[in-house]
C-alpha cells in the first residue's frame, strides 16, 4: 500500500485484492452516496456483487482517496483477458500494442464532486500500469461523464451491454499513459 497526497489535502492509498476484505465496506458505501439518486435501480444494487468479482482477481488494482478517515473517492481494475477485450468487438484491426487494463469502477461521494477527485484516483490507478491500453465502459445517458474522460484521453470506440438489465455503455479506449 502506497500514499500520495493531493494538493487539495486528500490522501490516496492503493490496495490490492489481498486488501478487499479491509476496503470492501468502502467502497460499497461511497458507491452507495455516489448514485443515492439511482440506488433504486436493481442493476446499482448489485454493486457488492460487482466489488467481490472484479475484488477477486489476483490482479485487482483499487486506489482509494481519504479526507481524513472518511473514504470519499474510488477506482478500480484488473488486466484485461486477452482476446476478451471490450473494444475488440468494435476495432477492425487490433492495436500493434493491446495489453489491456480494463479500469471497472470510478466513484466520488457527492460532496467531493468538481474537487478533481475523479481525476485524482484515475491517474492515480493508471500511472505506471504495465498495459498498453485502458478500456472502461461509461453509460451513455451520462455523457458529461463521458467527455471528462474524453478530456483525459480516452475515445468512444462503440456501445455493449454487458448484461440483459445493464445500461448500454461507451466502450472507451486509450493509449496509455493517458495524456
Amino acid at each position: 500500500m502506497e500514499s500520495i497526497l493531493s494538493s487539495a489535502g486528500v490522501v490516496v492509498r492503493r490496495f490490492s485484492h489481498a486488501d478487499l476484505p479491509k476496503i470492501r465496506q468502502a467502497l460499497i458505501d461511497v458507491h452507495a452516496d455516489a448514485y443515492a439518486d439511482a440506488m433504486d435501480n436493481e442493476f446499482n444494487q448489485r454493486f457488492p456483487w460487482f466489488v467481490d468479482n472484479w475484488g477477486g482477481n489476483p490482479d485487482f488494482d483499487c486506489v482509494i482517496a481519504y479526507d481524513g478517515d472518511e473514504a470519499v473517492g474510488f477506482a478500480y481494475g484488473a488486466p484485461g483477458t486477452p482476446g476478451r477485450e471490450w473494444w475488440r468487438e468494435h476495432l477492425t484491426e487490433v492495436p500493434e500494442k493491446h495489453r489491456t487494463f480494463s479500469y471497472s469502477e470510478l466513484a466520488v461521494r457527492t460532496a467531493y464532486r468538481k474537487t478533481g477527485t475523479a481525476e485524482l484516483v484515475t491517474r492515480t490507478l493508471l500511472d505506471g500500469r504495465d498495459e498498453d491500453l485502458v478500456q472502461l465502459l461509461v453509460d451513455t445517458e451520462h455523457p458529461r461523464v463521458q467527455v471528462l474522460y474524453e478530456g483525459w484521453g480516452l475515445r468512444k470506440v462503440g456501445e455493449r451491454q454487458p448484461f440483459a438489465d445493464s445500461p448500454v455503455y461507451a466502450v472507451m479506449i486509450a493509449e496509455l499513459p493517458l495524456r
